[in-house]
């Protein structure tokens, strides 16, 4: 009975750490998820949002400025929901691709595979996981363009 509850207990936490909280806010996905895709919050901690919340002027290159009310509500929905696990760790910044563990994740990938036109870079996550609007990251459901799933 021991091994089949470990059992249980291993593979759940191997599921939920290749899966997140969808990004469910009506607001941040007509504002954010309309421009790209949208990140989930938990992906990064939250002093990263406060940090992408904190520029909109210049959103990586682009004015996504927002009304006060509009910015107050999105920065409390993201940084509420902001990711405080491995995930998150030793991230300074407000790249989700900066932090230790996306760096691990990813760091295998040849960059031809990265760089061609129907990626274009690793911020664009729903281009290889097929279920990324879902929180889904787990690599069974990876699918990298003219190369086939990831093994």
């Amino acid at each position: 009975m021991r091994r089949i509850i470990l059992g249980c207990v291993i593979l759940v936490s191997m599921t939920w750490a290749k899966s997140v909280p969808v990004a469910n806010d009506a607001l941040y996905q007509k504002e954010c998820a309309s421009c790209h895709f949208g990140y989930q919050p938990a992906l990064l901690n939250a002093s990263g949002w406060q940090k992408v919340m904190g520029n909109l002027q210049d959103h990586f290159g682009t004015d996504a400025s927002l009304s006060q009310k509009e910015h107050d509500a999105i920065l409390t929905y993201v940084t509420q929901n902001a990711g405080n696990s491995k995930l998150t760790q030793g991230n300074t910044t407000m790249r989700i691709s900066q932090s230790p563990y996306f760096i691990k994740e990813h760091r295998r990938i040849p960059e031809r595979l990265i760089d061609q036109p129907e990626v274009k870079s690793l911020s664009q996550c729903a281009a290889c996981h097929t279920k990324a609007e879902q929180g889904d990251y787990s690599e069974r459901n990876i699918v990298i363009p003219n190369y086939g799933r990831w093994e």
